[in-house]
C-alpha cells in the first residue's frame, strides 16, 4: 500500500521534517544510490534530492523508496509535466524544480506530492506566491550572489520561505542558514562523485554528519 501525501500546497517543510541541509545526488548507477542514501542518513540526514540529469534517476528514487523506510527522497530538476509524472510514478516523496515556467504552475500546484518550485527573480516568486507555494528553490544560488538577493527579497515578500542551492559547500552554508527566509540548503558537498565512485561510505556519513551539525 502506498503512503497517503499531502498535497503540493501543503507545508512541504513539514514534509521535510525539520531538515535544514537536503544532499542533491546526480546518480549513475541506481544500486549504488541505495548505498549512499544509507551512509547519508547515518550521519544524521534522512533527506535526500536525486536529480533527474542520469537515465538511472529515477530507478534511483524507487530503490530508496523500497529499500528504507526511514527516508524521504525527492526528485529534482524536474523540468515539465512529464518528469513530474514519472517522479510521482516512481515514488518520489516530493519534486524540486529548477525553475518554473508559467505553463508548468497548474501542474505544480495540483500535482499529488509536495513540491519546492525554482525561482530567481521576483516576478517568478510572486507568480508562485499566488499560486499558493511559500517555499521556494533558489537557484542557482553561489553564481547569482544568493545570500544578498535573498537578503534584500525578505523585506518585500516576509512570508516565503527559501532553499538555496546550487555552488553551496560547508563552508558558505551557514551563512545562508543564518537568513531569516532560508529554511533549508540543498547542496553535494557530503557526496561528492569522487566519494561515490569509490564507495567511500564511511566518509559521506561523516560529510553529513559535518552538514547535519549545521
Amino acid at each position: 500500500m502506498s503512503k497517503a501525501r499531502p498535497p503540493a500546497t501543503a507545508d512541504v517543510e513539514s514534509v521535510l521534517g525539520g531538515v535544514r541541509v537536503i544532499p542533491v545526488l546526480t546518480v549513475e548507477n541506481a544500486a549504488l544510490a541505495v548505498d549512499v542514501a544509507r551512509a547519508l542518513r547515518d550521519g544524521g540526514l534522512p533527506v535526500v534530492e536525486v536529480t533527474l540529469r542520469t537515465p538511472a534517476a529515477l530507478p534511483a528514487i524507487k530503490a530508496i523508496r523500497d529499500s528504507l523506510d526511514s527516508i524521504r527522497v525527492g526528485a529534482g530538476t524536474v523540468l515539465d509535466e512529464g518528469l513530474l509524472a514519472q517522479a510521482v510514478s516512481a515514488g518520489a516523496d516530493f519534486v524540486v524544480t529548477p525553475g518554473t515556467p508559467a505553463a508548468l504552475i497548474p501542474a505544480l500546484a495540483t500535482a499529488a506530492v509536495p513540491v519546492i518550485p525554482g525561482a530567481q527573480t521576483l516576478s517568478e516568486m510572486m507568480a508562485l506566491r499566488s499560486a499558493g507555494f511559500r517555499l521556494l528553490k533558489f537557484f542557482p544560488a553561489e553564481a547569482a550572489d544568493g545570500r544578498a538577493v535573498l537578503r534584500a527579497v525578505a523585506s518585500v515578500l516576509p512570508d516565503l520561505r527559501f532553499c538555496p542551492t546550487g555552488g553551496i559547500g560547508l563552508d558558505t552554508a551557514p551563512a545562508y542558514l543564518a537568513l531569516p527566509n532560508v529554511s533549508c540548503v540543498g547542496g553535494s558537498w557530503m557526496a561528492p562523485a569522487d566519494r561515490v565512485a569509490a564507495r567511500a561510505f564511511g566518509a559521506i556519513t561523516e560529510g553529513a554528519r559535518q552538514a547535519s551539525a549545521l
